[in-house]
């Protein structure tokens, strides 16, 4: 399976332009089976979603109709406003409805980063979430996810296949995002799908530091940093199913 890791500058608040330039990202790199996009990619990391947040599904029609045209899996993380008025960092896993009879998965972090105060206005999720695309299993975490493992603990008898994290991780904590990536990759053995964004917004500065890494801890794809790009590569789960037969650690697991 083709996937392609978007790395993009993200316009503050500005859910249209943000869409557009995703959707130039995306036609960069035709071919791919899924595109994976930034946490809160139509807005910015917005811990005060009040006027930020895609209140009547704006970017969510974008990702269908992205997704439609294209034939491709499409998917990142949203700031919204429930219909009860609570605010979410929603991920959207959306498929294109000829190829899946469920086109809309998501999943609300569950993790929020209360250092920035994301726990005083978002609503937290409380399932873990998996989606399955082409056969394969993946699971869904949001950037705070990252650093606890057991959240994203995989299992030996059904296991994920691969880690999708989507992120808007600061550049003075870059080596620790680099290195909980590729933790969590040889820990679960699995692909782990790290996207992160680039430029700056009102806190902070970002490096990007996308990248893709194998179940042996190996970065086998990575975006270069600090640019906007959109890099993509061949998932080879036959031979990711070959090493876990070989060294079966999901069964040892307590």
């Amino acid at each position: 399976m083709t996937i392609t890791l978007i790395q993009m500058d993200i316009v503050w608040g500005d859910i249209a332009t943000n869409c557009q330039e995703a959707s130039h990202l995306i036609d960069q790199a035709p071919g791919s089976m899924l595109y994976v996009l930034p946490e809160m990619f139509s807005t910015g990391f917005a811990t005060e979603p009040e006027g930020l947040a895609d209140i009547d599904g704006t970017t969510l029609a974008w990702m269908m109709s992205k997704s439609q045209s294209t034939g491709a899996a499409i998917c990142g993380s949203v700031a919204i406003r429930t219909s009860e008025g609570h605010y979410r960092n929603r991920f959207y896993f959306v498929r294109p409805t000829d190829r899946s009879p469920h086109k809309v998965a998501c999943y609300d972090k569950h993790h929020l980063f209360t250092y920035g105060g994301e726990h005083h206005h978002y609503t937290a999720g409380q399932e873990r979430v998996e989606v399955e695309w082409q056969g394969r299993r993946f699971l869904l975490q949001v950037c705070y996810d990252l650093r606890f493992p057991t959240f994203a603990r995989n299992s030996a008898a059904q296991p994920y296949d691969a880690i999708i994290y989507v992120a808007s991780w600061p550049q003075t904590r870059q080596r620790v995002w680099e290195a909980l990536l590729t933790a969590r990759a040889i820990e679960n053995q699995s692909y782990v799908l790290g996207v992160n964004r680039v430029g700056q917004d009102f806190l902070c500065q970002y490096s990007g530091g996308t990248r893709l890494i194998d179940s042996y801890g190996e970065i086998v794809c990575r975006a270069p940093l600090g640019e906007v790009a959109a890099v993509s590569y061949v998932l080879d789960f036959e031979k990711q199913d070959k090493f876990r037969q070989k060294f079966p650690v999901l069964y040892d697991a307590d």
